[in-house]
C-alpha cells in the first residue's frame, strides 16, 4: 500500500486497511484453556476409562441412553463434588501458601476407592506437569514442582490442571466447567471404543450434557473444598473390578 493511500485512502475510494502493526489484537487467550481440554493432549487420558470398561463388559451400560445417564451421574455426583474441589482449593489459596490445596488434594484422592483410578489420576497429573514445563516455560510452576518432589502433594490431574488454569489467568468457574467438560468428552471417547455407537451419537450426547456443566458448577460453587465427596458407589465398584477382567482395552 502506498503511503498516500495509507494516509488519505485509496485512490479508488475503497476501504482503507490498517497496517498490520496497528490492527487490534484479538484476545485468543481462551484457546490456552482449549488446549488443556483437548483429548489429544499427550497426558495418557486416552488409556483410562475409570471403570466404564467394566460397566460395558458386564452389560450395565449397553446403549447411548445408558451412557448418557452414566456420564450425567458421574458429572453431578463425582466430578463436580470431588475432582472440582481440588481445583477450587487451588484458587482459594493465597499466592504464597498452597498447603490447603495439597491437603484437599489428598482428601479427594483418598476417596478414589479403586487403586487403578488413583494411579490414573497421578500419572495424568504428572505428565501434565512435565508437559506444562515445556509448553509454558514462562509460567512459575516451582511451588507445585517443589511440593511434589518433597512429597507434600501428589500432583494429581485435578491439582495440576487447577494450578495451570490459575497461572494462565482463567477464573475459577471456567476452570471447573472445563474440568467437567473434559470428563464428559473423555467418557464418550472411551465409549466409542467400547460400544456400538457412532461418532454422531457420541457428539449428540456431549451436546445434551453440556448444559449440565452449569448445574455441576453450581454444585461445586456451593461446597467448601473440604466438603469433597462422591456418591457413585457402583462406578467405584466397577473401577475396582476392572483389573480382574479377562480382557482389557484400558488401563483403568
Amino acid at each position: 500500500m502506498a503511503l498516500a493511500e495509507a494516509l488519505d485512502g485509496p485512490a479508488d475510494g475503497g476501504t482503507v486497511r490498517e497496517p498490520a502493526p496497528m490492527r487490534r489484537q484479538a484476545d485468543v487467550s481462551w484457546l490456552l484453556l482449549q488446549q488443556l481440554l483437548d483429548s489429544a493432549l499427550p497426558i495418557g487420558g486416552f488409556s483410562h476409562s475409570f471403570g466404564l470398561e467394566t460397566m460395558v463388559q458386564e452389560g450395565r451400560v449397553r446403549t447411548a441412553e445408558d451412557l448418557e445417564r452414566y456420564a450425567e451421574t458421574m458429572l453431578l455426583q463425582s466430578w463436580a463434588t470431588l475432582d472440582a474441589m481440588t481445583v477450587k482449593a487451588v484458587y482459594e489459596c493465597p499466592p504464597d501458601d498452597w498447603e490447603r490445596a495439597w491437603r484437599v488434594e489428598r482428601l479427594v484422592h483418598l476417596q478414589r476407592a479403586a487403586s487403578e483410578s488413583r494411579a490414573a489420576a497421578e500419572k495424568m497429573g504428572r505428565r501434565l506437569l512435565r508437559l506444562a514445563a515445556d509448553v509454558h516455560p514462562g509460567i512459575d510452576l516451582s511451588p507445585l514442582e517443589e511440593a511434589y518432589r518433597s512429597g507434600r502433594c501428589l500432583a494429581t490431574h485435578p491439582l495440576v490442571f487447577g494450578f495451570l488454569c490459575r497461572r494462565l489467568g482463567f477464573p475459577l468457574h471456567q476452570a471447573v466447567q472445563g474440568l467437567l467438560y473434559m470428563g464428559i468428552v473423555a467418557c464418550v471417547g472411551s465409549a466409542l471404543r467400547l460400544m456400538a455407537i457412532g461418532q454422531t451419537a457420541g457428539q449428540a450426547i456431549i451436546a445434551r450434557l453440556i448444559p449440565l456443566v452449569a448445574e455441576g458448577w453450581a454444585i461445586a460453587e456451593r461446597l467448601d473444598p473440604e466438603e469433597a465427596y462422591a456418591v457413585a458407589p457402583l462406578a467405584e465398584l466397577m473401577a475396582m473390578r476392572h483389573e480382574t477382567l479377562y480382557s482389557r482395552l484400558f488401563m483403568s
